[in-house]
C-alpha cells in the first residue's frame, strides 16, 4: 500500500483537476446558453426561406437556375467537401464523429472531393492522416460572423456557376437537442432543401401556409436563392457552434464527476494508510517499552 504522503499528493492534484474541469463546465454551460439562442433564433428563417423557394420552384414549374442546375456548359472541377470542427479540444466525440464522417466520404470517393477546413483540430487530424486540405479556414474563430460566411458561400456560388467546382458538401454536427446531435452532410450546391427534422415530420397534417408572389417566381428566385445558400451555410456554423459546447459541457461534467469519485476512493485509501502507519507506530512503542521491562 502506497504511503500517506503519496497518496496525499494524489489527492491535492485530483483536487485541482477537478477544479479546473469544474470552471469550464461553467464556462462550457455560459457559451451554450448564448449559441443555443443564436442556432434557434436563425432556424425559422432558414426553413421559411426554403419553404418559399420550394414554392416558387413549383410554382414557376420546370425553372433553370445555376445554382440549381449548375453552369449550362457543365463542371470541371470536383465538389469542395467543407468540414467544420473546433479549434479547441476536450469536447468529448465531437471532432471525432465529424472527421470520422468526413474521411468515410473520402475514402469512398477518392478523386470526387477537394476538403477545405474549419477547425484546427480537423487540420492537425488530417496532416496526421496524409489527407489533403486544399484551404484550412482560419477566419471563423469560436464565434462565425455572418459576414465571414456571406463571403465564403459567395466564393462557392461564383465557382459553382463558373463551373469550377461540381458542388459543396458540408459535413458538421447537427443540433437536434441538448441530449443529442448527429454527424450530418448537407449538399449546399446544387441546392436542394434539407430533410425534414424527425420531429417535425409528425406535423405534416398541419396546415400549410400559401404564397401569392409578386413579381413574377423567376424573378424571385434568382434573389431568393443565393440568400438561401448564405443562410443555410450560416445555419450550418451555429448548430456546430451550440454542438461543441454541448459536447464540452457533458465532457467536463463527466471529467468533474469522475475526478470526485477519484477524490473519494484516495480519501479511503489515504485512512487506510495512516491508519496502518498509527497502528504500526503503536506497535513499535509497546514493543520498545516491553523490551526495556
Amino acid at each position: 500500500m502506497a504511503n500517506a504522503r503519496e497518496i496525499k499528493k494524489r489527492m491535492k492534484a485530483v483536487g485541482n483537476i477537478r477544479r479546473i474541469t469544474k470552471t469550464m463546465q461553467m464556462i462550457a454551460t455560459s457559451k451554450y446558453a448564448k449559441a443555443q439562442h443564436a442556432a434557434t433564433a436563425s432556424k425559422p428563417f432558414t426553413e421559411g426561406v426554403f419553404d418559399l423557394v420550394t414554392q416558387l420552384a413549383a410554382k414557376a414549374g420546370n425553372i433553370q437556375h445555376p445554382l440549381i442546375n449548375g453552369p449550362s456548359s457543365g463542371s470541371k472541377g470536383k465538389t469542395v467537401l467543407l468540414v467544420l470542427t473546433s479549434d479547441r479540444g476536450l469536447c468529448g466525440p465531437y471532432n471525432g464523429s465529424i472527421l470520422r464522417t468526413s474521411v468515410r466520404m473520402l475514402r469512398e470517393q477518392t478523386d470526387a472531393y477537394q476538403s477545405e477546413m474549419v477547425g484546427k483540430k480537423g487540420a492537425g487530424f488530417y496532416k496526421f492522416n496524409n489527407f489533403e486540405v486544399t484551404h484550412h479556414h482560419r477566419e471563423f474563430g469560436d464565434k462565425a460572423d455572418f459576414e465571414d460566411v456571406e463571403r465564403l458561400a459567395q466564393r462557392y456560388m461564383d465557382e459553382f456557376t463558373r463551373g469550377e467546382i461540381a458542388g459543396v458538401k458540408v459535413v458538421y454536427m447537427r443540433y437536434i437537442s441538448t441530449a443529442r446531435q448527429k454527424p450530418e452532410v448537407l449538399q449546399l450546391l446544387p441546392l436542394k432543401p434539407p430533410p425534414a427534422a424527425e420531429d417535425e415530420q409528425g406535423s405534416e397534417g398541419g396546415a400549410s401556409v400559401v404564397y401569392d408572389f409578386s413579381p413574377e417566381p423567376e424573378q424571385l428566385l434568382n434573389d431568393l436563392l443565393p440568400v438561401t445558400v448564405k443562410t443555410t451555410l450560416f445555419q450550418c456554423f451555429n448548430d456546430a457552434l451550440v454542438s461543441e459546447h454541448v459536447a464540452r459541457m457533458i465532457a467536463m461534467k463527466s471529467a468533474t464527476d469522475n475526478a470526485g469519485k477519484m477524490g473519494k476512493n484516495l480519501q479511503r485509501r489515504f485512512n487506510r494508510a495512516r491508519q496502518s502507519q498509527i497502528t504500526t507506530e503503536l506497535t513499535e512503542i509497546i514493543s520498545g517499552a516491553a523490551a526495556l521491562e
